[in-house]
């Protein structure tokens, strides 16, 4: 099996790694998203560090500045972090100043999947899983679970579950650590284990994470406290992140499933959230009905949570 699978979906393309019959790492890149390794040609807005240059109506933060590149010139800029969604809107993407010419990012190694289609290797492989997982924010694992939590400054990963601490923390930790390779979360993590007194202990669990994870990453050992803290770069959105837009996260997966499981002319019902995103991209719609060969109507059902929509015949 190739590296990836490539799947493009109705506003948003989707990729998976998977390891024996599993997803190990997934990705989402929403429709018109500027991905992380594009090189655009921009003006600079604003000097100093950081500084603010502009590209085809978006504003990207420079981290380190321009150097030698006086306010309103041209520059080139390389996008290191993409728009990430969320709480905090304000926050705008990053870039770095290069001399490289314009260009796209570099492709991501994989076999394009044809969807819709008979086979489904990212639903067999546990797709609606991942879902589940980024939704609820709650992974579990033999005899315990993983509770994340996104905050301003980091992403968080309780650990609970009936193990004996130790146990517990190195279940705990390697269980986080596949998650986070999962789920693509980047930038600061901290992972609160269970207090394990023991330094040869909590250097076990250090290392349970360091045989997880791959390199690049840095992080601090197991504190008297339980706490491990990790930081990874960060280029993209989560999966946790783009289920926190919840109305839209759950429009496009209500797309694909209606486009694996219906053909013909069909009727989406689903929570008014949910129906208010559809109704605002008719373009979303008209790529259903061309994947059904049907017309597609929508039915808004107070009654549904946003998590419960479907596609019934119309």
């Amino acid at each position: 099996m190739p590296d990836w699978l490539i799947e493009k979906g109705i506003g948003e393309t989707r990729a998976v790694r998977i390891e024996a019959d599993e997803i190990v790492e997934a990705r989402v890149s929403l429709d018109g998203t500027v991905l992380a390794g594009t090189v655009l040609e921009a003006r600079l807005q604003s000097v100093g560090v950081p500084a603010v240059a502009e590209a085809h109506g978006c504003e990207y933060l420079l981290p380190g500045g321009a150097p030698g590149v006086t306010q309103g010139a041209r520059l080139s800029i390389e996008v290191t972090r993409e728009r990430l969604p969320g709480a905090e809107p304000w926050k705008r993407p990053l870039a770095r100043v290069t001399d490289g010419m314009t260009r796209q990012p570099p492709r991501l190694m994989g076999e394009a999947v044809c969807f819709p289609s008979p086979q489904d290797p990212l639903g067999d492989a546990g797709w609606l899983d991942v879902l589940d997982e980024a939704r609820s924010g709650i992974v579990r694992f033999t005899d315990g679970e993983l509770r994340i939590s996104l905050t301003p400054a980091m992403t968080l990963i309780d650990v609970d579950g009936r193990l004996p601490p130790f146990e517990l923390a190195l279940a705990g930790a390697s269980a986080a650590a596949r998650t986070i390779l999962r789920h693509g979360i980047g930038g600061s993590i901290g992972i609160d284990l269970p207090t394990v007194p023991g330094k040869q202990q909590r250097q076990q669990i250090g290392a349970a994470v360091d045989a997880i994870l791959p390199q690049p990453f840095e992080r601090t050992g197991v504190n008297g406290f339980g706490f491990l803290q990790i930081v990874r770069a960060r280029a993209r959105a989560n999966l946790f992140e783009l289920a926190a837009d919840r109305a839209a996260f759950e429009a496009r997966a209500l797309l694909r499933q209606a486009a694996k499981e219906r053909t013909g002319r069909i009727r989406l019902a689903a929570h008014a959230a949910v129906i208010a995103v559809l109704e605002s991209r008719a373009d979303w719609l008209a790529a259903l009905s061309e994947q059904v060969g049907g017309s597609v109507a929508l039915r808004p059902v107070a009654s549904l949570p946003m998590s419960g929509a479907y596609a019934e015949p119309a």
